[in-house]
């Protein structure tokens, strides 16, 4: 019973002492408004900015003295970032770089960054996104009369086209085979009516009517390529995700119609707009802070 006992004692003395021994070993760098920020974040950041390329020591005490900004900001507007919302983001992260939450994980812990620096990065980025929504987006005008004259600047002659489209795709991974059966389809093809028949002759070709398309909707090359060619034509093979496209064209019009761009440049003001107020934001929350050197 005393040996029990003595184990016991041991045990929870142990328990006890690491908390404490991780608390001493980490040292205040800086404290905003009062919180503090340790040398063991700051180098569990600088980790994080060297998989990104960057090895900069003073740009991840900034960037974690502008994150506890951001989320003293959203705690004092009531905005709360849950854990699941944080798994979100995790998941689309891990989803962009094709793997799977626990390998990317892994990634992180193989370079010796624990994937909590992510974790509060993608916290901070949330709780900043919420303040820019709620305070900042209704303080960016954007004048239609200048959207409208923008987009008129960007119409040309090889975007002012309508066209009813077909995307003959080949299936698979090995572009440089997919791309030589595209180009026999291509020497072969005899316009839209015969655009399925066609395909039959290849493995694992597909053809789909993507309807109604504008000039403006594509890459400045791909409009280009369109312009030159009349109805019955069809682009050379681009490789995509998946195997190689090619477009067909079934008709084609004249028409100088600015939505499309029009779109893409108000979303780009927008978020110009956006930017330029949330900095300023920032950086106003900055001047007002209590920052304090450790």
């Amino acid at each position: 019973m005393k040996l029990l006992r003595a184990i016991s004692t041991l045990l929870l003395a142990l328990l006890i002492a690491v908390p404490v021994t991780a608390v001493q070993a980490a040292t205040v760098v800086v404290q905003v408004n009062g919180q503090a920020i340790t040398d063991v974040q700051v180098a569990q950041r600088l980790g994080l900015l060297q998989l990104e390329g960057k090895n900069n020591r003073q740009a991840a005490v900034d960037e974690l003295v502008s994150e506890a900004l951001q989320i003293q900001e959203a705690e004092r507007l009531g905005i709360t970032i849950t854990e699941g919302q944080v798994d979100a983001g995790l998941s689309s992260i891990a989803q962009r770089a094709r793997l799977s939450v626990s390998n990317l994980s892994k990634v992180f812990i193989d370079r010796g960054v624990p994937i909590s620096a992510l974790r509060d990065r993608i916290r901070a980025s949330l709780a900043w996104q919420g303040v820019v929504q709620r305070v900042i987006s209704t303080r960016v005008q954007i004048s239609e009369a200048d959207v409208d004259a923008k987009a008129k600047e960007k119409l040309t002659a090889a975007n002012s086209f309508d066209y009813i489209l077909k995307e003959v795709l080949f299936i698979g991974a090995n572009a440089s085979a997919r791309t030589a059966d595209a180009n026999k389809y291509r020497k072969s093809f005899a316009g839209c009516d015969a655009a399925v028949q066609e395909s039959l002759n290849f493995t694992d070709a597909a053809v789909r009517d993507l309807g109604r398309r504008h000039a403006t909707q594509f890459p400045d090359a791909l409009a280009d390529e369109l312009s030159k060619l009349n109805v019955g034509g069809i682009t050379k093979p681009r490789v995509v995700e998946g195997g190689v496209s090619m477009l067909a064209i079934c008709a084609k019009s004249g028409s100088e119609d600015t939505t499309y761009l029009a779109q893409a440049i108000r979303q780009d003001s927008g978020n110009a707009g956006l930017k330029a107020e949330a900095d300023k934001y920032l950086a106003d929350l900055r001047a007002k802070a209590q920052i304090i050197k450790g």
